[in-house]
């Protein structure tokens, strides 16, 4: 159920950029599902790596470098999707940021409309001292 939530958060997101950045388009909702599908994958799968790799440039950039990496994620999972269209790198960095906003934004949102969860009544711990 998690998978799903987090799935429909990110459809959001490139909905939003799709319809706030001039260059980023797709055809239909299949599209967008086939979109965030691919970019989960690259999430779980590649962004580590990239960071990895590029971990010199993250922490030099105090973490801007992330955002770039998302940005050519963005870009990559458009030229595998033909009906999703990114016009270039500035479009990809901007999609990327609002996705980026909107999935912090609509998380928080959800964890703070969670019910909290009751935790068990501790049971007394036994003396731990030794009387000698």
């Amino acid at each position: 159920m998690n998978l799903l939530i987090r799935w429909a958060i990110l459809a959001a997101g490139v909905a939003l950029s799709a319809h706030i950045v001039p260059g980023i388009t797709y055809d239909d909702g299949v599209t967008l599902m086939v979109v965030v599908a691919l970019l989960s994958l690259f999430n779980a799968i590649l962004k580590p790596l990239l960071v990895i790799f590029t971990l010199p440039f993250v922490v030099l950039s105090l973490g801007l470098g992330i955002w770039v990496i998302n940005a050519l994620l963005f870009l990559w999972v458009s030229h595998l999707v033909p009906a999703f269209k990114v016009d270039g790198f500035w479009a990809a960095l901007w999609g990327s940021l609002i996705v980026s906003l909107t999935n912090m934004v609509l998380t928080s949102l959800l964890r703070t409309h969670q019910a909290p969860q009751a935790t068990p009544p501790s049971k007394p711990k036994p003396d731990d001292v030794i009387d000698i």
